[in-house]
């Protein structure tokens, strides 16, 4: 059996590209200063809900539903003069005009179906404000000045390069932090690296690659599922907003910041690897959000195998295929690579040496048996090459020059490379 060996040509339109890149860093506040920030996001969460209050009354009474940025704008400063609420003169300006604009992006995901309709803001979940100007970063002295806080310090652990565009202020668990991101312009990088690869994506494994590797689940959820059930159950016996149920409750937090973390870190370490060992790489164009949705139904039309689709779901989303996919692509962007994603239809039922197409060539979850020809690999292996191949196709109708040969060896062991 061939394997096809790809040659491409990648043009250099520019000399120069912009690089966004944010920096995040613990910050070190003072007392008075930590209540402020407080006090910041509970305004900015406020201005948030109320205008979207606004909206939906809007909307049920029969008036248009667009949302209007400009319009809340100019009604920010009419709230403030409002006695009941006018402690919002004590926040600065421009971090609630930057919540409107935060609801407006919302609601263009929304109408263009790419998130759920926003909903309101809880206290205590993503505590966070941001200033498009008027900070100040001194980096030799591990402080940077902010609009109504002063000078705070932060633990300066990396060198914080180009120009500063905005400055994002979170709160998580107790700890306070500073995201800053910059804009600098850099050259066109070119990728070290000539190997190219497909990648399947799957439960039991994590992500296959076409060279026959691949990274095991990590599952921060499920090594933690029993202690979060017991933890919620605790929080649950507790009388609300009571002494003790903050603290159940700050158990609670802790544990989901521990899987996220946990979570993060794993997808940064493979996507790192990744993007730093191939030039181009084929992933699946999985929807997520569709896969990962409830099977339950309604109460006339209940769905069917209701306990192990929840399962899966879980499973699903547990993996963060979305952020894999997200930290991929701009990390090879980063490192001169290219990232080309494929439609999954058939690529794990698709035979490597026949193309015969049939569900039956999946015995398993694991395993691929052809009922045509025999051939018999590890599906997802089967999956990877494949979503490589399309990537090829892809790459070809494009228009990206390909020269296409052949190779004689098997496709776990074949090479391929690009010419830079």
């Amino acid at each position: 059996m061939s394997n096809i060996v790809v040659f491409f040509h990648r043009p250099n339109i520019m000399e120069s590209m912009k690089r966004l890149q944010a920096y995040k860093f613990q910050i070190l506040p003072s007392g008075e200063q930590r209540r402020d920030m407080r006090r910041f996001a509970g305004a900015c969460r406020f201005v948030f809900n109320k205008a979207l209050a606004w909206q939906n009354e809007r909307y049920a009474a029969g008036k248009t539903v667009k949302f209007s940025y400009t319009t809340l704008a100019n009604l920010l400063p009419l709230w403030k003069q409002d006695p009941a609420i006018s402690w919002l003169k004590e926040s600065p300006s421009q971090p609630l005009q930057q919540t409107l604009k935060d609801l407006e992006r919302a609601y263009l995901n929304f109408f263009a179906k790419r998130a759920d309709f926003p909903r309101f803001k809880k206290k205590g979940h993503a505590d966070s404000f941001r200033y498009p100007q008027g900070y100040k970063l001194d980096q030799a002295n591990s402080r940077i000045f902010l609009p109504k806080l002063g000078w705070l310090r932060y633990r300066n652990s990396r060198e914080v390069l180009g120009v500063v565009k905005n400055v994002t202020v979170s709160g998580k668990q107790g700890k306070w932090f500073v995201s800053i991101q910059t804009e600098r312009e850099i050259e066109t990088p070119a990728h070290p690296s000539t190997a190219i690869v497909g990648i399947d994506m799957g439960i039991a494994r994590f992500a296959t690659l076409s060279d026959g590797s691949y990274f095991a689940p990590l599952n921060s959820f499920k090594h933690q599922e029993k202690a979060l059930v017991k933890a919620q159950r605790a929080m649950n016996r507790k009388q609300k907003f009571s002494n003790n149920w903050k603290k159940a409750k700050a158990n609670v937090q802790l544990i989901h910041a521990r899987i996220g973390n946990a979570r993060r870190d794993y997808l940064h370490k493979a996507t790192a690897t990744i993007s730093q060992n191939h030039a181009m790489v084929g992933i699946e164009d999985l929807q997520v959000r569709n896969m990962s949705r409830s099977a339950s139904g309604t109460t006339g039309t209940p769905g069917k195998n209701v306990r192990a689709k929840s399962g899966l779901n879980k499973a699903i989303l547990d993996q963060g295929w979305f952020e894999f996919r997200r930290q991929l692509d701009y990390k090879l962007a980063w490192n001169g690579g290219q990232l080309v994603a494929v439609p999954p239809r058939n690529t794990s039922r698709t035979c490597l040496c026949c193309g015969h197409v049939v569900k039956e060539n999946r015995l398993s979850q694991s395993r691929f048996e052809c009922v045509e020809c025999g051939f018999e690999e590890n599906a997802d292996l089967v999956g990877a090459i494949n979503v490589l191949r399309a990537g090829h196709a892809r790459l070809a109708c494009a228009d990206t020059s390909p020269a296409v040969g052949a190779s004689g060896q098997e496709p776990t062991e074949a090479t391929q490379a690009i010419a830079a």
